[in-house]
């Protein structure tokens, strides 16, 4: 495909104005009033004049919220443009026929899996049977509506051995609040039994060999008063077996009724049964922290009054991730070894200490493993190019990496142990994906037909660049830039740039065709790789991370500077975007250097640091971020609190700030009252929106009518902050 300069719908028009436009604001968002709370820590007084906010049922509050969404609605869609792109969104969207993922496959070859096709909402749940080329719909989350007309969305499911029943949760308006139910394949016909207060953030429900049933993990009940700190306390693994009261299921583990060592009341236990074993394995997540606690048992004694769990490692290990081949299990950590290793040892007799090592680069960070029948699948990176080594499971086997077709980057798309080879997909920042089967006993690629080519996955004119930019400590941070082929480095380019950076999670390379919409107007897209994320391994989160948390917004400015510093773009056409834990990375960004920016997008962001410990998702995170009951913790919470580091009189530049009221994971109440603080406190007269999705919650589950609408008021904000006319260019084949 390739852009047609001479047959297009609308010419693209660029004019850059100097003034901006006028779009003939009617009102002003209404003010927030104020109610100073001094707090203080270690002698340090911290002000919070908008903490009565954080009580965001009460009317007050409520009203202001509304009035701000108002606004900002109201705002936006006099935005000229704003419809255009919208149209511009939703026809690159359809330019896939359908989409597929979240892929099981049985041992008998049927296939569950989720896909959402060409104009649909929401994905939904299908089977293919073995033999079959069609799919059979079971699950339409658009049929399903609430008494309040909030959608529901499908979280996980799990088909049991023999594809017999499904169990699969479903949560409302992206609110992630999950209930289990059950359908039997076959007939469509949902059992009678649901289970709410389901954790679903790190597991899913497993069930046993026969199919008899299931086992899940289940919030606690919060009695009464309780505070909403408890909410992710006391989590525990429960059994059901079909057709049972849900009140008579049986608790396996979970405090205090568990005799795991090192099993607390913050952690979130799941087990695991893994295919072709005669061995379950307990994983335990200490919060929002990567090292995990596992144990084992055999897995005829887990309805049994005294499971005999032995445990195969600890923290102090650092294994973050394992994988389960008969009796032997691999475990991928950073003991000895900051960018990982992969090490195995027995689940009959497990000794950490005297684990086998199978496989140790060193400068390569390895990423994942994928356990296949045939050989263990590692994810590898190397330098943003994403690798794939094949390990058969022998004692001397040699690893070797795998030579994907046209030597292109890819990832373990799916793995099972009743099947040889893989699934692998393609990555690009230009090109779309593509989906292929690897066959260990040829070893060949073939095209899987799972996944088909959109109208836009081959566009050319588009290029990508990986520099390096040195930070302010002369670190050398990796920046991933994407563009027009015929760019010129001249200042003019609208730019947008992202970042994350926590939890040790990478910004991989991925292909959106919606980013089309930015980069056919001559937009420059750049991804910031920033310390806090796991781009270099273990010490690349380490350096972002608590009282190291700065590194992470200096290395997003550095990288700001970078793009202004070398003409891609200037100070006038730059805009920054975090979201969730890389709302810290855009919020300090901007209180910091309020200058380098014309624009920000912040979105369900944490942003006053300093109170997140009192929320509900805030004793998981203390592992990434800190706690303010010790000096150090409480410095770095307050160093990294956007909101606390808002200055009066101070030029900031335009920003939104979006959130779902039904955010189970950041208070919407952050974005409240960095809103109230910013529109009180700038002198710079640029526009301070608050953005409220009042059916979604932190992004999971949202529809994709709501996704097109945010993205399309994102990107209106932006060219109407840059003085920029929009104008859609077309993509023709």
């Amino acid at each position: 495909m390739k852009l047609n300069t001479v047959s297009v719908n609308a010419v693209l028009v660029i004019c850059f104005l100097l003034s901006g436009y006028n779009l003939g604001f009617a009102k002003a968002p209404p003010t927030a009033r104020e109610d100073n709370v001094i707090d203080e820590y270690y002698g340090v007084k911290v002000d919070d004049p908008y903490r009565y906010m954080e009580n965001i049922d009460d009317p007050e509050v409520q009203t202001w919220i509304r009035g701000q969404a108002d606004y900002t609605s109201s705002t936006l869609d006099k935005i000229p443009g704003r419809s255009d792109i919208l149209s511009r969104l939703v026809e690159l969207d359809a330019g896939k026929p359908y989409r597929i993922f979240g892929i099981t496959k049985l041992k008998n070859g049927t296939m569950f899996f989720q896909k959402r096709a060409q104009g649909e909402n929401l994905p939904k749940l299908y089977v293919r049977l073995a033999n079959s080329k069609d799919d059979q719909l079971l699950i339409d989350p658009e049929n399903i509506k609430s008494a309040d007309k909030q959608h529901y969305s499908i979280g996980s499911y799990t088909p049991s051995p023999d594809g017999k029943y499904v169990v699969y949760g479903l949560a409302k308006g992206g609110s992630e609040e999950t209930v289990l139910h059950i359908i039997e394949t076959e007939s469509g016909k949902k059992l009678l039994e649901t289970i709410d207060n389901i954790e679903t953030a790190y597991n899913r429900p497993k069930w046993l060999p026969d199919g008899s049933g299931f086992f899940y993990c289940r919030r606690q009940e919060l009695a009464e008063g309780a505070p909403e700190t408890d909410i992710y306390k006391n989590s525990a693994v429960f059994f059901h077996k079909l057709g049972d009261e849900v009140e008579n299921d049986e608790r396996i583990v979970g405090t205090p009724h568990s005799k795991m060592d090192e099993l607390t009341d913050v952690d979130f236990p799941s087990l695991s049964i893994p295919t072709n074993s005669d061995y379950a394995v307990m994983k335990i997540k200490h919060g929002d922290s990567k090292e995990l606690t596992i144990y084992t048992a055999p897995v005829s004694t887990l309805l049994t009054r005294n499971i005999p769990w032995v445990m195969v490692c600890s923290v102090k290990d650092e294994v973050v991730e394992y994988a389960v081949h008969d009796s032997d299990i691999y475990l991928r950590t950073a003991k000895g070894a900051p960018k990982y290793k992969v090490v195995r040892t027995s689940l009959e007799k497990p000794d950490f200490s005297s684990a086998t090592t199978v496989l140790n680069i060193g400068h390569q960070v390895i990423e994942y493993l994928s356990a296949a029948k045939d050989a263990l699948y590692i994810g590898m990176n190397d330098g943003g190019f994403n690798r794939i080594a094949r390990i058969e499971y022998g004692r001397d086997a040699i690893p070797r990496q795998l030579e994907l077709p046209d030597n292109c980057s890819g990832n373990v798309y799916y793995s099972s142990l009743h099947h040889s080879g893989i699934l692998v997909s393609t990555n690009s920042w230009t090109k779309g994906s593509l989906v292929y089967q690897y066959h260990a006993d040829t070893d060949e690629f073939t095209d899987s037909g799972l996944m088909p080519k959109g109208k836009y996955d081959d566009v050319s004119g588009f290029s990508s660049a990986e520099v390096r930019v040195k930070s302010h400590d002369g670190v050398m941070v990796p920046l991933s830039l994407i563009y027009k082929s015929d760019i010129v480095l001249d200042g003019s380019n609208p730019t947008l740039i992202r970042g994350y950076g926590a939890y040790g999670n990478s910004m991989g390379v991925y292909f959106n065709p919606l980013n089309l919409a930015w980069l056919e107007i001559g937009g420059v897209l750049a991804v910031a790789h920033v310390r806090g994320g796991g781009e270099y391994g273990k010490e690349w989160h380490q350096a972002g991370q608590m009282l190291t948390k700065p590194n992470t917004w200096k290395d997003f400015i550095a990288c700001a500077e970078y793009l202004v510093e070398t003409g891609y773009t200037s100070k006038e056409l730059l805009a920054g975007q975090g979201g969730s834990a890389g709302g810290i990375l855009i919020g300090r960004a901007i209180t910091e250097r309020p200058d380098l920016f014309a624009a920000a997008i912040i979105s369900v962001g944490c942003l006053d640091a300093v109170r997140m410990e009192t929320t509900t998702n805030g004793v998981p995170n203390i592992q990434e971020f800190g706690t303010f009951t010790n000096e150090d913790g409480f410095r770095g919470l307050y160093e990294m609190s956007s909101y606390h580091h808002v200055k009066d009189g101070e030029a900031y530049p335009a920003v939104m700030l979006t959130h779902g009221i039904n955010d189970p994971r950041v208070e919407p109440w952050m974005s409240a009252k960095m809103t109230a603080r910013l529109q009180k406190a700038t002198s710079s007269g640029n526009p301070i929106l608050f953005r409220v999705e009042y059916g979604a919650g932190h992004g999971i589950g949202s529809t994709q009518t709501q996704r097109l609408a945010e993205r399309a008021d994102r990107l209106a904000f932006l060219i109407w902050q840059f003085g920029l006319k929009y104008n859609s260019v077309q993509l023709t084949p």
